[in-house]
């Protein structure tokens, strides 16, 4: 991104948007401040603003004045870091981005009621939305949040399950990271009154990005340079999160792969480079890396292609959110 870049320009309105929203004397003057000091908080914790500069970016294809959209963007963000709050309270996670994490730092019935808040609040910023379109962004959302919810859902039911086959995966990621994306995409098409077969390549381009995105993230957990990735690399592998990867390799493995694969699953007890090291060599032996790589770039192409495919009326913007795209898929970290 350049300083010249529209992405540049919008992020700066956005930032001033939700932070007006959602100043950091919010407590002063509303009450209790318990209540919505954390909401300040986790909006500033240096979120990437991808899902809302998606929104902008999608409107600015169509329209050139995108900032006309900055509470419905917003209205994205708010709900993104809402489903980040509760999350971290079921997967009980001490930080989020380096900081701790709301239910540390205040408590678990803070953190619930504060992301409930939260929810109440991304309505609230749809609310600006022309009448005749009002409904069915309302509709979207709606889908979108309950398909977020049954990802989650779905997450952490694999947590007990013996096993989890591909397709189950990838139904799971896709709608707990993918529909967001594609719901972003969409809702600035239709706010910018696209057509409605723009709108659907644009949301099932991010549907196909979004999977890619978290397949990528699936391998760099294990392959990623440590000195770029900014966390422990091999987390997945510690804690036999069903992966792809893992769901892979545990289809593939025969004999004594399978039979090793198995044993490191199994212990309780072990030293945590060398289990990452010993189930990284199956990987590396059965060709995971290759494998995940593959159905990765498959998804990257799909949406690409259908991206591709609309009509577009700013070629500038077209081009802006497709670089960004581009630079998110070959990230290291």
């Amino acid at each position: 991104m350049t300083e010249k870049s529209h992405a540049h320009a919008l992020l700066g309105k956005l930032e001033n948007y939700i932070q007006n929203e959602f100043p950091t004397d919010a407590g002063i003057g509303k009450s209790p401040r318990e209540l919505y000091e954390p909401i300040t908080y986790i909006l500033s914790l240096d979120g990437k603003r991808i899902r809302p500069l998606l929104s902008l970016l999608a409107y600015g294809i169509y329209k050139t004045n995108p900032e006309a959209i900055l509470s419905q963007a917003a209205a994205v963000e708010v709900f993104h870091n809402f489903t980040l709050m509760h999350d971290d309270i079921m997967d009980d996670a001490p930080l989020r981005r380096g900081k701790d994490a709301v239910h540390v730092k205040w408590d678990k019935n803070v953190a619930i009621l504060s992301g409930d808040v939260m929810l109440v609040k991304a309505y609230d910023l749809l609310l600006p939305t022309d009448a005749d379109k009002l409904g069915q962004v309302i509709r979207l959302f709606n889908k979108t949040a309950a398909e977020v919810c049954e990802g989650q859902q779905f997450d952490m039911n694999f947590e007990s399950l013996a096993s989890v086959n591909e397709y189950e995966y990838l139904n799971m990621i896709r709608l707990k990271t993918a529909v967001l994306l594609g719901f972003a995409l969409q809702l600035g098409a239709l706010l910018a009154g696209a057509e409605k077969e723009d709108a659907q390549k644009l949301y099932d381009f991010g549907m196909n990005i979004g999977v890619g995105f978290q397949l990528k993230d699936d391998l760099l957990d294990v392959f990623a340079d440590q000195a770029k990735f900014g966390k422990q690399v091999g987390g997945d592998i510690i804690s036999n999160k069903k992966t792809f990867l893992l769901i892979k390799a545990l289809e593939l493995a025969k004999g004594k792969d399978a039979e090793e694969l198995n044993f490191w699953i199994a212990q309780k007890d072990f030293d945590k480079e060398e289990k990452v090291k010993a189930v990284r060599g199956i990987y590396e032996k059965l060709g995971i890396k290759a494998i995940t790589e593959a159905k990765m770039n498959s998804y990257f192409e799909a949406g690409f292609a259908q991206y591709d495919a609309i009509h577009f009326k700013n070629e500038d913007y077209f081009l802006e959110l497709k670089k960004i795209t581009q630079d998110l898929i070959h990230r290291e970290k």
